[in-house]
């Protein structure tokens, strides 16, 4: 005896608003009773603190608790019999958010995570094995916001880096690296893509590398804990590479672990992208891109 759950949509993805069908799929040799068969629908955000925020704000654990965005309770059948064999059961719902909540895009964050789940449950008799199945599906919602041109041009010598003291600029090997990042308003289903060109670098380069980073701040009125992680590395350069060649930036953002740029009531979730040089002597030359996600 088993139970599944199928969707209309193979690639299991909505957006507000939709109407999400599908079959709850019940096999059984030789027929089974059952005590009805229940569809819960449950879509929420749930946060969490890293091991260095924990101690800083005890007060957030009151205020972290689930954010409930879409709850329904659906009875597909009541008390009765499956027959032998395959048996489906109809179901539908429209995909709304509860009462002054909106619903957000599923997201798996380290910590921030959207998720909407189905779950059928048909509950037996006391003897009899409950049957339980659980089926996440993806929601997809669209920027409010138009899209904004905002290409980013860049320039990374000694004299501009952030972490370095005035006097140490000249015992750096000398460098010039300029390059566009096209937008800094990215589509989140295109690519990312831009171009620099080393023209000058006195020590050889071993490595260029394009780092994605997620930004998450969770937190109430008491405070806010913002931790940043990185999602993907993507080497574009290996190698002491030639001098005033355009190389090319390109990425593509990784599905569930991105998002639309959100700002909610008790979360954030923020993108960033982080050129890196690394050189052979040692030295690591990185400059950062804050980046805004939108879906259309």
């Amino acid at each position: 005896m088993s139970v599944d759950i199928r969707l209309n949509k193979v690639d299991r993805v909505y957006r507000p608003g939709d109407t999400v069908s599908g079959v709850v799929v019940v096999t059984s040799k030789g027929g089974m009773s059952h005590n009805g068969i229940k569809l819960t629908v449950d879509g929420e955000v749930t946060l969490q603190l890293s091991a260095k925020s924990v101690g800083l704000f005890e007060a957030f654990y009151n205020s972290l608790k689930p954010i409930k965005l879409v709850d329904y309770r659906i009875d597909v059948r009541k008390a009765g019999k499956v027959p032998d064999g395959v048996t489906e059961f109809a179901f539908e719902f429209k995909l709304e958010p509860l009462k002054d909540e909106s619903l957000f895009e599923t997201y798996h964050g380290v910590f921030v995570n959207v998720q909407y789940v189905l779950q059928v449950d048909i509950p037996r008799s006391l003897l009899s094995k409950n049957l339980q199945k659980r089926l996440e599906f993806i929601v997809e919602v669209p920027t409010a916001e138009a899209r904004s041109e905002t290409p980013v041009e860049f320039t990374i010598t000694p004299e501009q880096l952030s972490n370095v003291k005035q006097t140490a600029v000249d015992k750096i090997p000398k460098f010039k690296i300029v390059g566009v990042l096209d937008n800094a308003t990215c589509l989140i289903n295109q690519p990312c893509t831009g171009h620099l060109v080393i023209e000058e670098a006195d020590s050889e380069i071993r490595s260029i590398e394009l780092q994605l980073v997620r930004v998450e701040t969770c937190g109430c009125a008491d405070g806010f804990a913002k931790e940043a992680t990185e999602i993907q590395n993507i080497q574009i350069a290996d190698g002491n590479v030639a001098r005033g060649i355009s190389i090319p930036l390109y990425m593509v953002f990784p599905r569930l672990f991105t998002c639309p740029t959100t700002a909610a009531r008790t979360f954030k979730v923020e993108f960033e992208l982080n050129l890196v040089i690394m050189l052979t002597d040692g030295h690591l030359i990185s400059e950062n891109f804050p980046i805004k996600l939108m879906r259309v």
